[in-house]
């Protein structure tokens, strides 16, 4: 049987998808039964009446099973009375159809009935116009329009026998019938059915629309309906700032995890977050004190586990690891809170490798906050962070060679009331405002300073302490009344205290060996007695009253009568000290003897018979005594019990020189932490023993009454700025009793390694250029007047250029009148704290913080004061003659004219003559009433 397509029947007409309603399944069925006959051809698409199609409600998709594509048009489902009507219809359409089948096929006219009205349309195949018929009252076609043709023609050329229609009949044919009105209830219409109201002749399509051309035309009415529709853009930038609120406070919220969630807090005021390792320590008031970055630089990972079970500790530690890198341990050490308010927490840090070094930073970049302590370098003031330093081993050596000092203590202290003490066995590095504003401290070994491996791997370990104020927590740190500095003084060891604060030390220091001799002492010691208001104090001799450094005898050729002038200054009231060094020159006659009995320091890695050597001073070449060596220490003891008993001297002083010039390579019998411990060991084996001064460096505090000098000065004003700032540093680093160097600046011999001497400023021709016996130049007049004015407030007054020299009779006055105002004043006022600083450990030279409880005093480096009553502010600038002067709280008299200060405040402009220093006595509130 022959097969083709049906012949589109469709009017070109405008679509409007939102009016079409497809025709029903049920009447296409009807009219596809009505108008078949036997000798029908088959189409390709007859089989769609009888699929069946899947029913959704309105507004669903409908999915054709046989095409396989989903509809959006809805169905519209039928109601009994509609169905009911459709067959009453059916049935006059099959009696109309058998009427048009006795109708001749060549009839130009067709009749076709509109399955969306009750009309039938008549239709010319030859014009291919088509006219509306209506019928009458009863559903009936007139008898005149009925034709027996089919509605579809079997033959292609069946169009051309139907008859033209006239012009006049065409003009009356309707381009589209009316659509009837359908019955479905309201409720079922979708926005595509069409009610009376609703319809226009613009709005109807034909029902014979393939599903495929629907839904493209579906399709493009979306952009059509969108641009209808009203914009509101006060809802759309509403919308939008709920977003970036939303987004804001995400980002927020996230942040804050970080920061705050991810931050575990420890013992209370401890807080510390681990993926940044962030450590932060607060008061009792929860004011932030400390802020720390601890592991700075670590490698690989950073994230921190829990520690194993074999690595924690049971003394109730928090234990956590950076794996393969370094374990932490923190701990709160216990206190008692009746005592004081000091709270410490333990901080102790493993390499895990050698290559990983712990290093942590302090940082005070965002708060107000200063550091003390520690120690002095050239770069280095008061306070401790207005200098820099890069990562320097922490021992003692030259300030003038970017080294620390001749001091240090592992003790930092910061104005919030927040201190940190290291141990004395970590290979300590310090950098100072290295790139960012932070103390760092790193553990780390090299082949000088920590040579001498206690671990495997470096460790790090220190406390931090906390108090309410800066005040209290020194006064505990260093307090000593558990073990307070008096127990086991003699009263010797009081008396030989008391006399070097109360008398001078007259240091007899040549540059050259030959220079000094007995007939230098005799002469030096007539000029002191002829000044008349001096006292006689002690006779300090260098270590030229040895030929060689290291022989341990006096040179009888330079000193032939030397047990005559001891005894004329003993006589005279003055004391002698000799100054020894542990240094053995290879020129001493007691080299040979010290190496064959094995009593040196010798070098790692060879034979313990050869001896390490080292430079000191003018020394080429010299060997140190092993101190832990047993056989060293009776050795020494012998030659100086000779000297003692021979020459009758009454005391020594130290000097041990610094870490650097212990030999690099050394080796001692006894293990050493660092070159530093060596003066610890030396000075504590002969303490009890001998009668001891002072030493020339210290890293812990010795026994009273020794005294801890200060680094030598040349004679500059640079260098007469440096000695407040290192006396305070001093002080508060738990050294309460120091020693000053010389009035106008210290004199050292060629080969010096601080400096060689030299005169500095401008000099008149009649009187400064005036130069001692052994040749050494004063030092500029105006330098030495403010340095005297100075001096006289310290703890020893050190001379070694007489006032007398410069022949000034303003010199001369001058000095007179600070030894008065020395003994009538400041002399009690420093006995008096003396019993303060034995007891407490408070310094006898404080700083203003400690004086006045306000910040505007933190960073004051040119002022001091004696205890908390009297406050010093020398000039130490040339030529000056005001200054700028900071008063603490209270009432003060004013030491140059007597008047009454109010206290709490800057005076600018102070004047102060060039004879005169200005000074300020605290006084009773009420003495301003009198």
């Amino acid at each position: 049987m022959r097969v083709r397509k049906k012949a589109d029947l469709r009017l070109d007409i405008p679509y409007y998808p939102h009016d079409y309603v497809e025709m029903p399944p049920e009447t296409r069925r009807l009219i596809h039964e009505a108008n078949r006959t036997p000798n029908d051809i088959q189409f390709i698409d007859d089989n769609e009446v009888d699929i069946p199609r899947v029913q959704f409600e309105v507004g669903s998709p409908t999915y054709d099973i046989e095409n396989g594509f989903r509809s959006t048009t809805p169905e519209i489902k039928i109601s009994s009375a509609e169905k009911e009507k459709s067959d009453e219809k059916d049935g006059e359409e099959a009696k109309e159809r058998k009427a048009l089948d006795s109708h001749d096929c060549d009839s130009p006219i067709m009749y076709r009935r509109d399955v969306n009205s009750a009309n039938t349309v008549k239709f010319n195949s030859k014009t291919k116009t088509a006219l509306e018929i209506k019928p009458d009252s009863n559903g009936n076609i007139p008898e005149h329009h009925q034709s027996s043709a089919s509605v579809y023609s079997d033959t292609d050329n069946a169009a051309d026998d139907v008859n033209v229609l006239s012009d006049d009949e065409r003009t009356k044919v309707p381009l589209r019938s009316p659509r009837r009105k359908s019955t479905a209830p309201r409720r079922f219409r979708s926005e595509f059915s069409m009610d009376d109201d609703e319809y226009s002749p613009s709005n109807s399509v034909t029902s014979v629309n393939s599903l495929a051309s629907l839904l493209k035309e579906k399709l493009q009415s979306i952009p059509h309906k969108i641009r209808k529709k009203p914009t509101d853009y006060k809802l759309r930038a509403f919308v939008g700032l709920m977003f970036l609120a939303v987004a804001f406070f995400v980002g927020f919220a996230y942040v804050l995890y970080h920061q705050q969630a991810l931050t575990k807090a420890y013992f209370q005021r401890v807080q510390f977050n681990e993926p940044k390792r962030l450590i932060r320590v607060f008061n009792k008031d929860d004011v932030e004190i400390l802020k720390a970055t601890l592991a700075v630089g670590i490698q690989g990972g950073k994230k921190a586990f829990p520690c194993l079970a074999e690595h924690r500790l049971k003394d109730g530690s928090e234990c956590m690891e950076w794996l393969h890198n370094l374990r932490l341990y923190l701990k709160c050490l216990p206190h008692d809170p009746g005592v004081d308010n000091t709270t410490c927490y333990s901080v102790h840090w493993k390499a895990l490798r050698h290559d990983v070094s712990p290093n942590d930073c302090f940082d005070w970049s965002d708060t107000k906050v200063h550091w003390f302590g520690a120690g002095q370098s050239i770069n280095l003031t008061w306070p401790l962070d207005t200098g820099s330093i890069d990562y320097t081993p922490f021992i003692t050596g030259d300030m003038q060679k970017s080294q620390w000092g001749n001091v240090v203590t592992r003790y930092l202290i910061n104005s919030k009331g927040a201190a940190i003490i290291v141990d004395e066995e970590t290979p300590l590095h310090i950098s100072v405002n290295r790139e960012n504003k932070e103390i760092c401290l790193k553990a780390k070994y090299d082949d000088f300073a920590f040579a001498n491996k206690l671990t495997e791997f470096p460790e790090m370990r220190y406390n931090i302490c906390t108090s309410r104020d800066i005040r209290s927590l020194h006064s505990s740190i260093h307090s000593h009344r558990r073990a307070p500095l008096w127990d086991g003084l003699k009263p010797d060891d009081m008396r030989t205290l008391e006399s070097l604060i109360s008398e001078p030390v007259w240091q007899i220091a040549p540059r050259f060996k030959h220079e000094l001799q007995d007939a230098t002492i005799s002469k030096y010691t007539d000029d002191v007695i002829n000044l008349g208001f001096l006292k006689q104090g002690h006779v300090l001799i260098n270590e030229f009253w040895q030929n060689e450094i290291g022989d341990l005898s006096v040179d009888t050729v330079r000193f032939a009568t030397l047990n005559e002038t001891v005894d004329k200054l003993h006589r005279r009231g003055f004391k002698v000290a000799f100054t020894i060094q542990p240094f053995i020159s290879t020129e001493s006659k007691n080299f040979a003897e010290t190496v064959q009995k094995r009593l040196l320091i010798n070098e790692r890695n060879s034979d313990r018979r050869i001896p390490a050597l080292t430079r000191f001073k003018s020394l080429a070449s010299a060997g140190v005594l092993d101190i832990t060596n047993n056989r060293s220490v009776p050795w020494i003891l012998e030659k100086l019990q000779a000297v003692m008993d021979k020459y009758y001297i009454d005391s020594f002083y130290f000097d041990l020189g610094t870490a650097y010039d212990m030999p690099h390579y050394y080796r001692c019998e006894k293990l050493l932490i660092n070159p530093d411990q060596y003066k610890t060991v030396f000075t504590k084996t002969f303490e009890k023993t001998l009668n001891i001064i002072g030493v020339s460096s210290a890293v812990s505090l010795p026994r009273p009454p020794i005294f801890v000098s200060l680094p030598p000065f040349e004679s500059t004003w640079e260098a007469l700025r440096l000695v407040i700032p290192t006396m305070l540093t001093y002080g508060i680093s738990g050294f309460p009793f120091t020693m000053p160097g010389a009035v106008g600046g210290d004199i050292y011999w060629p080969g010096s390694e601080q400096f060689l001497p030299s005169s500095k400023g401008s000099m008149d021709t009649n009187s400064n250029n005036t130069t001692q016996e052994n040749g050494i130049e004063l030092p500029e007049r105006e330098l030495y007047m403010r340095w005297l004015q100075m001096a006289t407030f310290l703890p020893v007054m050190k001379f070694t250029h007489l006032p007398s020299k410069y022949n000034d009779e303003r010199v001369l006055e001058m000095a007179k009148n600070l030894t008065l105002l020395r003994q009538k004043l400041v002399t009690p006022l420093l006995l008096k704290y003396k019993r303060e600083a034995l007891e407490e450990g408070l310094p006898l030279i404080r700083p203003l913080w400690l004086v006045a409880d306000v910040d505007v005093a933190l960073p004051v480096q040119d002022e001091f004061a004696i205890g908390d009553e009297i406050v010093v502010a020398p000039v130490l600038h040339k030529g000056d003659t005001t200054r700028e002067v900071y008063l603490p709280a209270g009432l003060w008299q004013d030491g140059i004219d007597g008047s009454l200060r109010k206290g709490n405040r800057w005076m600018h402009e102070y004047k102060v003559p060039v004879d005169r220093v200005a000074y300020f006595l605290r006084k009773p509130d009420d003495l301003r009433f009198k």
